[in-house]
């Protein structure tokens, strides 16, 4: 089988869930095709591909301006086949925030017309030193505000990697 993965990135994390996809399909004998909507897109070819994982972080309650681009501009292509939507947030972290994080994958739906097969709420990481002041005080005063981690920590990885494998598991083999 054929796997597109296409995702958008900011401060990495997005990118290590794709490369993660990618070795748990190639794992499972599937040719493999990976895209950073940060670049340039214009050439991705769907021949063949038949299923298509989508994953993107989300910072300030939005997807990647260039990757709601891209799901609005291959709306068709992407709803001719299995899509996975992986969206990536802090919010998906905590219990409390898992109503937002679904919230944040509805607005996106709404603004680029295009709903994806199987979604998945995961979650990302704080990349402190890769925040300027602005970012650094979101994240600490809103995002994780109340919630049980001190963003003074420094870096912290919250993706549960065990039950990311298996969502992508269950999904190319249509479970």
């Amino acid at each position: 089988m054929s796997i597109l993965i296409v995702f958008a990135t900011q401060e990495g994390q997005t990118a290590n869930i794709a490369r993660f996809v990618e070795d748990e399909a190639r794992q499972e004998g599937h040719d493999v095709t990976l895209v950073d909507t940060s670049e340039d897109t214009t050439q991705v070819s769907f021949e063949g591909v038949d299923k298509v994982v989508l994953a993107a972080p989300v910072h300030e309650r939005r997807h990647p301006e260039h990757f709601e681009v891209f799901l609005s501009s291959q709306r068709s292509q992407l709803e001719e086949r299995p899509t996975l939507l992986l969206s990536v947030s802090l919010s998906a972290a905590f219990p409390e925030g898992l109503e937002d994080a679904q919230d944040y994958v509805l607005e996106m739906e709404m603004r680029t017309g295009f709903k994806p097969t199987r979604e998945a709420l995961v979650a990302g990481a704080v990349r402190a030193s890769r925040y300027d002041y602005f970012a650094s005080q979101v994240v600490q005063h809103v995002v994780l505000r109340g919630r049980d981690f001190d963003p003074d920590a420094g870096e912290h990885e919250f993706t549960d990697w065990e039950a990311l494998a298996a969502v992508i598991s269950g999904f190319l083999r249509n479970k």
